[in-house]
């Protein structure tokens, strides 16, 4: 269901993509000021988990060629742009999405409650964010757009007094799951508490897949985990997008002193 907290980026990234330069041309990052900029969003999002990852989205969008669901109008949505250079026209190269305690409320719900019962955080709702439906076009995978990524959401959420935000990660099962098995063996260093643990709704059958002697960890679980954040519990199985999701929880009082000091300054 959700590619978030990828997806910065639930799908793999190669040795090849993780060597190759990033192309030329200067990046903007904005939050979205109207629906053009949200359809942009939109339409990355469509060619990154549709296109190219084979997703099953909801069909009146997929229609338009845009990935949309009942969150998007409650989001905030934070947009990277290549500026327009030479014959390059401008173009989206990444997005990541952000729903606030207060538009959660209105919604009713968090994306992430529909693979996981989070009942057990059922206390921090009043300030509990979520982030999802993050990616970023193939060629600007290597690490600059996700920390522009990443930079401008923690500013974000500390200016707008959020402690904790929840999300999935999403981990791509080309192999028939052994990296996304390994991957939850390698994580148990960090789970979360018992008393913040949550249950996927629809469990990945961890225990009868095969494991990778290594595990290959995607862009976003160790960018979250360098952070400071934690597993929540183990991972779900997310059929529309053919991915393992881990439950993921990022608490702004638990973030790695460097990275504090280089998104907040402090």
């Amino acid at each position: 269901m959700n590619p978030s907290f990828t997806a910065a980026v639930g799908y793999a990234t190669t040795p090849q993509q993780e060597r190759r330069a990033e192309p030329a041309g200067e990046l903007h990052v904005h939050w979205a000021r109207h629906d053009e900029d949200v359809k942009a969003a939109q339409r990355l999002r469509f060619e990154v988990f549709a296109q190219e990852g084979g997703a099953e989205l909801a069909a009146d969008g997929a229609r338009l060629g845009l990935d949309i669901d009942e969150f998007d109008a409650h989001c905030e949505h934070l947009i990277v742009s290549r500026a327009e250079s030479g014959d390059s026209p401008s173009e989206v190269v990444g997005t990541y999405r952000v729903l606030l305690p207060d538009a959660a409320r209105r919604v009713g719900r968090y994306y992430t409650e529909g693979e996981f019962d989070i009942s057990r955080l059922d206390g921090l709702r009043p300030g509990l964010a979520e982030l999802g439906r993050s990616c970023i076009a193939a060629p600007w995978r290597t690490g600059g757009v996700i920390l522009l990524l990443w930079s401008h959401l923690i500013r974000f959420l500390h200016d707008n007094g959020v402690q904790q935000a929840i999300g999935c990660a999403s981990v791509p099962m080309p192999d028939g799951g052994a990296n996304a098995a390994s991957l939850w063996r390698d994580l148990q260093q960090h789970l979360a508490a018992p008393e913040r643990r949550v249950v996927p709704r629809i469990p990945l059958p961890v225990d009868l897949l095969p494991h990778a002697d290594s595990a290959q960890w995607p862009p976003l679980v160790k960018g979250y985990i360098k952070c400071g954040s934690e597993v929540l519990g183990p991972p779900a199985w997310d059929a529309d997008f053919g991915t393992a999701d881990l439950p993921m929880m990022l608490d702004l009082s638990r973030l790695n002193p460097a990275y504090r000091k280089r998104f907040l300054g402090s």
